[in-house]
């Protein structure tokens, strides 16, 4: 197949017959003083030429709808593919703004793998198919067995996810759950007993999740807890067409709490697990499928695919001890009397370092736990990188983004722990 568009006798609006070979797949550039033919060419020909032979394909009844473009004033275009154009007058400066988000294709792409999509484990790579209620009660089980340890209960919820991320009041989901004998449940991470006023914020998203049991197991109780599992998981599965969550409660002590707030969710699904893997994941939906939702956005940049992270060439000045300035927007901090001295005062003396050697001669394990932490610091990076996500004050983040760089997330560039490369067809 040939891998360039010929362009050949192009005279539209000021262009004087030109001939023109442009590579497909390639990034290619126009460039050139204004009125020389840029957006003739780009737009006026070969755009126009590509849509409108597109349009041409379709059937008369969807040709009414699209309107037919002129021919362009051309002799041939070979190897032209249906065409979009962006507005040269659209520009955004939103880091989340991208020629799919702009063009809407990004949409049509999220319902396509959404609608047409198979769900493959992210483990071992084997198509992900439903699974049953006793394999769900199985592997409850097996969580639960795992958790116990001594004669200590372990504490676990039993959960169905009525609402996942939606927007709206749910004060009738509220009566119904009711009415159905339900207590509580667990509202944006929160417990809440169904009696109390809940007024919600109609536009903004909530997560409603129904306690359907609370359980308190020790090691003595295991044999007999498959029948309540079983029902309990069950009823969470009527309410959720198959979904339900294995809540480990982890706050301390060993009654169970009123109002626990420390959590380990296991979500459990009859429609799409892996029997190999004791994985289970939600169903496919659009919202999976972007970056702009927390379904389906790296965790680590929320899509973003950058990070801000601490630059070495910034933040140090190699030719200084650590008490000399070394570390740059730290300087101030190290004199005698502040917080942060004594602490890196132990850490050289822990190691047998000389203090006033300047940072360029320290051991490379060293520089690594000053700078990462230690049981006795927390590092400078990861201290700087702290305040600037913690800080409510747009003076400090300016001042700690001076010695920061932007650079590729990670956990993209490992392709680890993104909700949506968890569940694509690999």
């Amino acid at each position: 197949m040939d891998n360039w568009i010929k362009v050949r006798g192009a005279r539209q609006h000021n262009l004087k017959n030109i001939d023109l070979d442009i590579p497909k797949d390639k990034l290619v550039v126009f460039t050139g003083l204004s009125g020389s033919g840029k957006s003739s060419l780009a737009f006026d020909t070969i755009y126009a030429e590509g849509q409108r032979r597109y349009v041409e394909s379709l059937s008369s009844y969807a040709r009414q709808f699209l309107g037919l473009m002129t021919k362009p004033d051309v002799d041939s275009l070979e190897g032209l593919s249906p065409a979009i154009a962006i507005d040269q007058k659209t520009t955004s400066h939103n880091p989340r703004s991208t020629v799919g988000t702009i063009t809407e294709i990004y949409d049509y792409f999220r319902l396509l793998f959404a609608r047409a999509g198979r769900p493959h484990c992210p483990n071992c790579g084997k198509e992900i198919a439903p699974q049953t209620l006793e394999q769900v009660v199985n592997r409850s089980k097996e969580i639960i067995k795992e958790s116990l340890s001594g004669n200590k209960p372990s504490r676990f919820m039993i959960l169905a996810p009525v609402v996942r991320d939606k927007r709206g009041e749910f004060s009738d989901l509220f009566k119904n759950l009711t009415k159905k004998g339900y207590s509580k449940i667990r509202l944006d991470g929160r417990i809440h007993n169904l009696n109390e006023d809940l007024l919600l914020i109609k536009t903004n998203r909530h997560t409603i999740e129904v306690v359907i049991e609370r359980l308190s197991v020790t090691k003595k109780e295991l044999a007999n807890l498959k029948s309540r599992l079983f029902n309990s998981l069950e009823k969470a599965g009527d309410l959720t067409d198959g979904l339900a969550i294995v809540s480990q409660v982890l706050d301390p002590g060993l009654i169970f709490p009123d109002q626990p707030e420390k959590f380990i969710d296991h979500l459990f699904s009859e429609k799409y697990a892996c029997p190999d893997c004791n994985l289970s994941l939600p169903e496919l939906a659009p919202r999976l499928f972007s970056f702009n939702s927390p379904h389906g956005a790296c965790p680590q940049c929320t899509g973003l695919g950058t990070l801000l992270k601490i630059d070495l060439n910034k933040l140090i000045s190699a030719n200084l001890s650590v008490f000399e300035g070394a570390i740059i927007p730290l300087a101030n901090q190290m004199s005698v009397g502040t917080w942060i001295r004594p602490r890196i005062e132990t850490m050289f003396a822990a190691n047998k370092v000389e203090p006033r050697l300047p940072w360029n001669q320290l051991a490379k394990p060293f520089q690594q736990e000053l700078l990462y932490g230690s049981k006795f610091w927390e590092g400078f990076v990861t201290h700087l990188e702290r305040r600037y996500r913690e800080t409510d004050s747009d003076y400090i983040r300016t001042e700690i983004s001076k010695y920061m760089s932007e650079k590729l997330c990670a956990a993209i560039a490992a392709k680890t722990n993104i909700p949506v490369l968890d569940i694509l067809n690999r």
